[in-house]
């Protein structure tokens, strides 16, 4: 089975603001059970400490969409971010577009923790020889 053909495990990501702030890292649990997407999102609060949030999506060959819905203690004036992207064909990173609708948008990545120890480890190799 392609690796991109089920996109459940660990992510790390980060995403970019329209503005000149700075991008915001988090982490990802997804679940996919045959393109149905759900798991959560921590990330850092706006001030301070963490926020959490639900992923409620889809995946449709290489398209993922999906709205991350924060938890009620959340810090900031939305509840909803609607993402949309594709999955690599090796099935190791997620890229696109983030929207508040009405109010900001911007762009994101998220790379599979197992890709990221791969690259690591290569790296590593490389370094060594």
């Amino acid at each position: 089975m392609n690796p991109a053909d089920d996109l459940s495990g660990e992510w790390r990501g980060i995403f970019n603001y329209p503005a000149a702030q700075p991008p915001t890292e988090f982490t990802a649990t997804l679940h996919d059970a045959g393109g149905t997407l759900s798991g959560h999102t921590v990330e850092p609060g706006l001030r301070g400490g963490t926020v959490t949030a639900r992923i409620d999506g889809r995946r449709t060959g290489q398209a993922v969409t999906f709205n991350k819905l924060y938890d009620d203690e959340r810090d900031g004036d939305y509840d909803t971010v609607a993402y949309r992207g594709a999955v690599d064909a090796d099935g190791t990173e997620i890229a696109g577009r983030w929207t508040i609708p009405g109010a900001w948008s911007g762009t994101f990545i998220m790379v599979r923790e197992h890709g990221i120890e791969a690259e690591i480890g290569l790296e590593a190799t490389e370094e060594v020889r």
